[in-house]
C-alpha cells in the first residue's frame, strides 16, 4: 500500500514538475508591430511616421540631359569660348543628377506644420562650355571651374529648405515675387531670359494670407546677395573691349521687399507682383588695373588704400513689377494652356535677364561683311547701375539701368503620350543718355575706329524655342528642345579690338549675333 502511495505521489510531483518546466518554455508575448500606416490627409505618397501624427513623403527624380552647342542646364552660346567659338569650346555639355525631396506635414491648432527639402546628387561636364586648362586647372585662381566634376567627384547642391507655419515661411524658399512656373512656362531649358527665376530657391520670410475663392497675397523679405542683384559699374576702371565690366557692389544693406497678389481659379491664375531692391557702390576710387586671367594680382573694382578715404556713391533704391497670366481649358486640348509673364525693372535688372544661376552678359562673335575685318563681334553688358566719380569727370551718382521683358509658352498635349510646347522671349537692357556719355567715353577712349562707328551700349535679346516630349510610361520622360537666341546691339561701324585670347587684337565689325542649341533629356520621377 505504501509502495503503491508512493509510485502516485511521485508521478503527480513529476507531472507538475513537467508542467512548470512547460509553463516556464512559452514565449512571451510579442508587443504589436508598427506598420507604416497611408496618410491621405495630404495627397498620394504620404505616410505616418511610425509612432507619431507626422506624414511624411520622399520623392525626387533622376534626370540626364545634353547640350549641344550650348551647356549645361540648357545656357546658350552667348559669352566665354563657347561664344566665341574657339578652339577651346566644349561642342556639348551633359549633366546627370538625382534630386531627392522630404516633404513632412503635422496638423497642429495653427493650421499645418510643414517642412520641405530637396537636395541635387549631380555631376557635370567638367568646365562646362569650355575645356581651356587655364580655366579648369585646380592650382590657378580661377573661379567657376567646377572642380569637383572629376572622376568620382561630383556635387551635393541644395536647392528649397524651408519650414511653414501659421501661414509663414523661414529659409530658401521660391520667392514672393516669383509666378509658380519661375523660368519654365514651357521649356526645360533653365535659361529662358526675361523675367524671374527663383526656381532654386533663395533665403527669405514671407507671409501668406487667403482670402477665400481663389484670393491670396504675400509678402516677403528676400536675400538679394546670391540670386537678385547683377553688377554695379563703376567707371573709372576701363571696360573690357566687349563691354565687360568690373563689378564694384557694396554690402547688402538691406532685403528686397518683395510681395504679390493672387487670384487662382479653374480657368487659371492672374498675379500682379513687386519688388523693391537696394543698388549700393562700393567706393569711388578702385584698382583700375585687373588681374590678367590666371595671374596673381588685384582684380579690377577691387580696394586699395585709397578707396575709403574717395568716399562712395549714395545708394538708390530700384525695383521692379511683373503681370502674369495662365489661361487652362483652351480648345485645342485636355491639359493645354497659355502661360507668359511680362516683367519691367529699373536697376533690379535679374527680374528680367534671369536663369537659375546667375545673370548673364553677352559676348558673341561671327562673321564680317566688313572689308578688312577679322569677324564680327555683338555684345551686352547686365548691370543694376553704373557711376562716374566727380574725381574721374563724372557727377558721382548711381544712374540705374532699366530692362524690361517679356516670355510665354503654348502648351499642347497630341495624347496620352506625347506633347509639345512652343515658348519664347524678349527682353531690353538700356541706359540714360548720362550713363551712355559715361560708358562710352569709357569704352571708345584711345580706340582705333571706322569712320561709320558710333557707341550705343543698350542691348536686346530674344529666344523661340519648340520642346517635344514623349512618356511612354507614367513618370518617364523623354525630351528634345531647340533653341534659337538673338542678340541685336547697338553699336556700329568698326574697330580695332583687343579682345580675350586666342582672338587676335584686329579690326572687328560691330553686328547682331545668333545661336541655336539643341538640348535632350531624358527624366524620371518618383
Amino acid at each position: 500500500m505504501k509502495v503503491a502511495k508512493s509510485l502516485i505521489l511521485g508521478s503527480a510531483a513529476a507531472l507538475l514538475a513537467m508542467g512548470g518546466a512547460q509553463a516556464a518554455d512559452l514565449p512571451v508575448k510579442a508587443k504589436a508591430v508598427e506598420y507604416v500606416k497611408v496618410c491621405s490627409l495630404y495627397g498620394a505618397g504620404f505616410w505616418y511616421i511610425p509612432g507619431t501624427d507626422t506624414c511624411m513623403k520622399i520623392g525626387g527624380y533622376l534626370r540626364v540631359d545634353a547640350t549641344f552647342n550650348g551647356g549645361i542646364y540648357g545656357s546658350q552660346a552667348w559669352n566665354g569660348d563657347i561664344g566665341q567659338g574657339n578652339r577651346y569650346r566644349d561642342y556639348f555639355a551633359a549633366r546627370s543628377r538625382m534630386a531627392l525631396t522630404v516633404d513632412t506635414r503635422t496638423a497642429t491648432e495653427y493650421g499645418v506644420v510643414r517642412t520641405f527639402a530637396q537636395a541635387d546628387f549631380q555631376f557635370s561636364t567638367l568646365g562646362n562650355t569650355t575645356y581651356s586648362p587655364n580655366s579648369i586647372n585646380g592650382s590657378l585662381p580661377v573661379a567657376g571651374s567646377q572642380l569637383l566634376d572629376t572622376p568620382g567627384g561630383g556635387y551635393v547642391a541644395v536647392e528649397f529648405v524651408f519650414i511653414q507655419f501659421a501661414g509663414f515661411t523661414f529659409g530658401k524658399s521660391a520667392s514672393a515675387f516669383a509666378t509658380p512656373w519661375h523660368g519654365y512656362p514651357g521649356n526645360i531649358s533653365s535659361n529662358l531670359l526675361g523675367g524671374h527665376d527663383t526656381v532654386t530657391g533663395v533665403n527669405n520670410i514671407q507671409y501668406t494670407a487667403q482670402f477665400g475663392n481663389g484670393v491670396s497675397a504675400t509678402i516677403g523679405l528676400d536675400d538679394p546677395t546670391v540670386f537678385n542683384r547683377t553688377a554695379v559699374a563703376n567707371l573709372s576702371v576701363p571696360l573690357t573691349a566687349t563691354g565687360g565690366i568690373a563689378n564694384a557692389y557694396a554690402g547688402v544693406h538691406a532685403p528686397d521687399v518683395v510681395g504679390n497678389v493672387r487670384i487662382d481659379q479653374a480657368w487659371g491664375l492672374f498675379q500682379i507682383s513687386g519688388a523693391a531692391h537696394e543698388v549700393s557702390g562700393s567706393y569711388n576710387t578702385l584698382n583700375t588695373a585687373g588681374a590678367p586671367a590666371g595671374g596673381v594680382g588685384l582684380p579690377g573694382a577691387a580696394p586699395i588704400a585709397a578707396s575709403e578715404l574717395s568716399g562712395h556713391p549714395d545708394t538708390k533704391w530700384g525695383g521692379a513689377v511683373m503681370a502674369a497670366l495662365q489661361i487652362k481649358n483652351i480648345p485645342t486640348g485636355p491639359g493645354d494652356d497659355i502661360k507668359f509673364d511680362a516683367t519691367y525693372a529699373v536697376g533690379d535688372t535679374k527680374q528680367v535677364i534671369s536663369t537659375s544661376s546667375a545673370s548673364p552678359s553677352f559676348a558673341m562673335f561671327g562673321g564680317s561683311s566688313m572689308l578688312g575685318a577679322y569677324q564680327s563681334v555683338g555684345f551686352g553688358a547686365t548691370t543694376d547701375g553704373v557711376y562716374l566719380p566727380v574725381a574721374f569727370g563724372g557727377d558721382g551718382s548711381i544712374h540705374l539701368t532699366k530692362a524690361w521683358g517679356i516670355r510665354g509658352a503654348f502648351n499642347h498635349n497630341w495624347d496620352p503620350y506625347w506633347s509639345t510646347s512652343l515658348f519664347g522671349s524678349y527682353s531690353n537692357v538700356s541706359y540714360d543718355s548720362t550713363a551712355k556719355a559715361f560708358i562710352c567715353a569709357n569704352y571708345t577712349g584711345t580706340k582705333v575706329v571706322t569712320a561709320d562707328y558710333s557707341c550705343n551700349p543698350d542691348f536686346s535679346v530674344s529666344q523661340l524655342g519648340a520642346v517635344t516630349r514623349w512618356t511612354p510610361v507614367k513618370n518617364l520622360t523623354f525630351s528634345a528642345e531647340v533653341i534659337w537666341f538673338h542678340l541685336d546691339q547697338k553699336f556700329t561701324g568698326g574697330a580695332v579690338l583687343g579682345v580675350p585670347a586666342p582672338k587676335p587684337a584686329t579690326l572687328y565689325q560691330y553686328k547682331d549675333q545668333d545661336t541655336v542649341s539643341l538640348q535632350v533629356r531624358a527624366q524620371r520621377n518618383f
